[in-house]
């Protein structure tokens, strides 16, 4: 019996593809880098999940840092900014926006990496950038140091968030603790007296409790501290 032909299908009949577009590309960035990280997001395969050439993304996104930056304003949304219109203390207000913006890339460490040397500039970011000032504001933070203040504590926030993430997700971060506290604990007096004085407190509040103080030394900081006038010598 001959074998049964197989039905021709004109191409005029297959589904069309969605258009392509920024920021359904961006989508599908973010999407693969939740799913496999960061570092398995390149040109090709994102044009692969795309079903497109690589070309064909750098007419949308000029390079990957350009996307690194459009992924990260897209997850920028997600910032909790209620905190700048509600009630309470103007500090502990700004802090839990820079706890939002935190827990974020705590998530993602490698585009909280890509974050130190790239930042976005659209809509999300300005209105994180917005919510900062607008409580800085509120506490009477002088507007020069307020314009400083907020890459300041972006920055905090941001290498916090990548040197903590990539350590909880490395295999041999259990071990590295391990050696780390026994070094602290061998340590011997006469050479490091200050060291094993203080022992494990230097290893202690790991987690909320040491960003939060950190964000609370960096605030007062900025209250405390004129910026310096322009051409002045470092420690002069």
């Amino acid at each position: 019996m001959a074998p049964e032909a197989r039905p021709i299908v004109s191409r005029r009949e297959r589904p069309a593809k969605p258009a392509l577009t920024r920021e359904g590309i961006v989508t599908a960035a973010v999407g693969m880098m939740q799913a496999e990280g960061l570092e398995r997001v390149t040109m090709r395969r994102l044009a692969q999940e795309l079903d497109t050439g690589a070309a064909s993304l750098y007419v949308y996104v000029r390079n990957t840092a350009e996307l690194h930056a459009a992924m990260l304003e897209e997850l920028l949304s997600q910032v909790d900014l209620s905190m700048v219109t509600a009630e309470g203390d103007w500090q502990e207000r700004l802090i839990r926006v820079l706890w939002s913006y935190t827990r974020i890339l705590f998530e993602q460490p490698g585009l909280a990496q890509s974050a130190l040397v790239t930042r976005p500039s659209g809509p999300a970011y300005f209105s994180l950038a917005e919510a900062i000032l607008a409580l800085l504001s509120a506490g009477q933070v002088a507007p020069d140091r307020a314009a400083w203040a907020v890459d300041l504590l972006l920055h905090f926030a941001t290498s916090t968030a990548a040197e903590q993430g990539t350590r909880k997700r490395a295999i041999d971060a259990g071990d590295e603790e391990d050696a780390l506290v026994a070094a602290l604990l061998g340590a011997p007096a006469d050479t490091y007296p200050h060291i094993t004085a203080l022992g494990m407190q230097l290893m202690s509040g790991a987690g909320p409790d040491r960003l939060t103080w950190g964000f609370s030394v960096l605030i007062n900081g900025i209250l405390q501290t004129p910026r310096p006038e322009p051409g002045a010598t470092p420690g002069g």
